[in-house]
């Protein structure tokens, strides 16, 4: 694969130097990155203010038992709650009614999921579960250390591990079967990040170069790249497929696009502001920016696939995690969980925030229910009836 600067890259305003970055070589960097990728939240995140909307109170439903040891992350399946731990996976519906479980050793757990699909996965081990809401349909075990994972909403996962061979990383996709379907071995550059798009055709790699970040994509059908986009001087974080066969990808510094053809645009700027966090979710993208240099001050933004904002609130105090699943976009500040609709109304405010408390995860399950957990707590939070105030 080619190294050279991409002519196609966008104009930056504002190019900060991440010399650091781009010498990574160990997984424990990696690592560090791809749990960011993972969680959506960024390193660091504030909280919100300015509040407005009609509220309704937020009820505690049920305390979920999850068996699954310490360092627990948690995913939304399909409206169903999994978690990973360092003894092993488990499932539960919206009841608390276990519906899957197996056990295996996971030193430094992560979990993704998309419609009802979910990837388990070890950070720096070799262990990989693909499963649904009751069955485990893959078991694998790699040959090199897991930097990351990702799964699709048809069952089609791609892992991506540090080789230790005469290549830096090799990026391998399965089908719903659990078949090796397609590997790229990398010569240059470190994977951090790789999925398959929707339709089970394309698969786009992004990687840390020594230059800045590239992003390659593939037809599983084929053995050449269609093209190769370099984003020089910059650090790509994350990134998702759009409707239209393109891409949307997060960096340090903007949100970007990058076309069928490997044309990259600007998407979104951050005016000067510093990233603290991100969701992207299916036509739905959030963005949490610091002010820099006034405490947690800064804002949150709501876009939609054209770039249209949505809606946006002031934040000033500490925001713990974000989350998003069918119109409702949940966060969890250091006083308790929130909830908005994609347009950035609260139409939710918690009654009793203390019952969060300990929590350093919310994931938003749909129909007006959202997770608040950790690893001394599971909670489940709906919507109660308004209280007109």
């Amino acid at each position: 694969m080619a190294a050279d600067d991409n002519p196609k890259t966008p104009k930056k305003k504002r190019r900060r130097l991440l010399g650091l970055a781009f010498s990574l070589v160990s997984l424990a960097i990696l690592s560090y990155i791809a749990i960011a990728l993972i969680s959506g939240s960024g390193l660091s995140l504030s909280g919100l203010s300015g509040i407005f909307g009609k509220k309704a109170t937020v009820e505690p439903v049920n305390e979920f038992r999850f068996s699954v040891g310490r360092n627990r992350v948690f995913a939304d399946l399909g409206g169903y709650i999994a978690s990973a731990g360092t003894l092993g996976i488990q499932v539960q519906n919206a009841g608390g009614v276990e519906t899957l479980r197996d056990s295996l050793r996971l030193s430094t757990p992560a979990i993704s999921a998309t419609d009802g699909r979910a990837i388990a996965f070890d950070i720096g081990g070799t262990s990989v579960r693909a499963f649904n809401q009751t069955q485990i349909y893959a078991s694998i075990e790699t040959n090199g250390e897991i930097v990351s994972a990702s799964i699709n909403r048809n069952g089609w996962f791609v892992v991506c591990t540090q080789d230790a061979g005469a290549y830096k990383s090799i990026v391998t996709a399965y089908d719903s079967a659990g078949s090796s379907d397609y590997r790229v071995s990398l010569s240059s550059g470190y994977a951090l990040r790789a999925i398959v798009s929707p339709d089970n055709r394309k698969l786009a790699i992004l990687s840390l170069t020594d230059y800045g970040s590239r992003v390659t994509l593939y037809d599983l059908y084929r053995e050449d790249p269609d093209w190769e986009y370099n984003y020089p001087g910059g650090l790509i974080i994350d990134m998702r497929f759009l409707p239209n066969g393109g891409l949307l990808a997060v960096t340090t510094d903007e949100l970007i696009t990058v076309d069928r053809e490997g044309v990259g645009t600007e998407f979104f700027g951050y005016d000067g502001r510093r990233l603290g966090g991100y969701i992207l979710d299916d036509g739905f993208t959030a963005l949490h920016l610091f002010d820099y240099g006034v405490g947690y001050r800064g804002r949150i933004v709501t876009l939609d696939d054209d770039g249209r904002l949505l809606g946006g609130v002031v934040t000033d105090r500490e925001i713990i995690s974000m989350s998003h699943s069918r119109g409702y976009f949940t966060v969890l500040k250091s006083d308790g969980p929130v909830f908005f609709d994609s347009e950035l109304n609260e139409y939710l405010q918690p009654e009793d925030p203390a019952s969060a408390a300990g929590a350093t995860k919310v994931i938003s399950l749909g129909d007006g229910a959202a997770l608040v957990a950790g690893d001394h707590i599971a909670l489940l939070l709906r919507i109660g009836e308004d209280t007109g105030h």
